[in-house]
């Protein structure tokens, strides 16, 4: 069989590079950065975090698909304790509870919500304005965008059900995401793929790499985009102001605070995995979603605000602080009358594949870039049989001249 290149060491780029290997093909994956894991890496310590709020969920196939390999590693879920810190922010005032509309709304099925209709509309006609607005900013948090009924109300709705499940869906790889991709990198190894980091690869080396096999490309979409030289490559994402704090532990902190009056979420991730902070120190990580022309000082803000609600004292106790603004980087949004299907297609022509969280493929978060990968990876399999019976393109992937950091 011939040769397969993968382009791109995130989530996307090891699944399908692991994929291809298994399926018997011979496997390059080239990864621009020295480190392994896109999106998904950790930094060093003290403070471990990642690029935003990550976690597995339970009904997803990545964590399926992971667990069958050995490769899931301890995971952790939210604590009972913890649980009990869960806090709203409703009418500027810190809650206990949810209002009651939204929690109606969660229990709908993602079937009855249109595709082609917006969720604040849809919502609205369900639960009340009061109660689909609140739904809206809560689903947020797995949508990273700043105008969440906006958007398809199936869509939406889809994230609703699964955010908001009893008991919660979402599981934490101990020790951030960074190690759960060294052991994909790792299983990729020792499958036989050539894992090349430090590896730029541009548009005529992209041409050299696709004659002699399958590429697949699991970049972000804009460098894909640039890569391929396809300006069709677009879809709509976020933009989110991303806000990691370390803040001396005191007892009564919230576990998370969910705004309902604006799209925000705000969690504790210490009160899983203890391990993320020093000792005595707990970890908070944020995401505030601001519209195309805001400021990323209106996100910070906002995130100040929810902070002073649920870690009274947060100022004064605050150890460390990180803030980043993630433009079109937190996966695909649907509006009305698209869905998945609808995203750039996985099939590129010529034998090139794309993969990533903007594709076309289902999915919440990382799940798309996971579900793509596996797809991209196996008609790259299938391209690659093709062209070994018959004869097309079967010389080595040997004297490439890739561009080193």
């Amino acid at each position: 069989m011939e040769h397969i290149h993968v382009i791109g060491g995130g989530l996307a780029g090891l699944t399908a590079a692991i994929t291809a290997a298994e399926s018997g093909a011979r496997t390059t994956l080239y990864e621009g950065h020295r480190a392994i894991g896109g999106r998904a890496r950790t930094a060093d310590g003290p403070y471990r975090v990642n690029e935003g709020p990550h976690a597995l969920y339970r009904h997803g196939p990545h964590a399926a698909w992971l667990a069958r390999r050995g490769l899931l590693g301890p995971l952790v879920s939210v604590p009972p304790r913890a649980g009990l810190g869960f806090r709203f922010r409703r009418a500027g005032a810190l809650r206990r509870t949810p209002p009651a509309a939204l929690l109606r709304l969660a229990r709908r099925s993602p079937g009855s919500a249109p595709v082609d209709s917006g969720f604040l509309g849809w919502a609205t006609g369900q639960v009340g304005a009061a109660g689909a607005r609140a739904a809206a900013h809560f689903a947020a948090a797995a949508l990273f965008h700043h105008d969440p009924g906006a958007l398809s109300a199936r869509f939406v709705q889809e994230r609703l059900v699964r955010l908001a499940s009893l008991p919660p869906e979402a599981r934490y790889p101990v020790g951030g995401w960074g190690p759960l991709a060294e052991r994909l990198a790792g299983h990729a190894r020792a499958l036989g793929v050539a894992v090349e980091t430090g590896a730029r690869v541009d548009t005529r080396t992209l041409g050299e790499l696709a004659r002699t096999g399958p590429v697949v490309v699991a970049t972000s979409l804009a460098a894909a985009r640039t890569l391929l030289g396809d300006p069709s490559l677009t879809w709509d994402s976020g933009r989110t102001v991303l806000v990691d704090l370390a803040v001396r532990t005191r007892r009564g902190d919230a576990f998370v605070v969910s705004d309902l009056d604006a799209p925000g979420w705000l969690e504790r991730f210490t009160a899983q995995d203890p391990g993320l902070a020093p000792a005595g120190e707990q970890l908070l990580q944020g995401q505030f979603p601001i519209g195309p022309d805001a400021r990323r000082a209106e996100g910070v803000a906002r995130a100040d605000a929810l902070l002073d609600l649920g870690f009274p004292g947060w100022r004064e106790r605050t150890t460390w602080r990180a803030e980043a603004l993630a433009d079109g980087r937190t996966g695909a949004v649907d509006r009305p009358g698209t869905t998945w299907r609808d995203r750039p297609s996985v099939v590129r022509g010529d034998d090139v594949f794309l993969a990533g969280d903007q594709v076309a493929a289902p999915g919440l978060l990382s799940e798309v870039s996971f579900t793509s990968g596996l797809e991209a990876a196996l008609l790259a399999v299938k391209a690659a049989a093709r062209r070994s019976a018959t004869g097309r393109g079967s010389g080595p992937a040997t004297g490439v001249d890739l561009k080193r950091t």
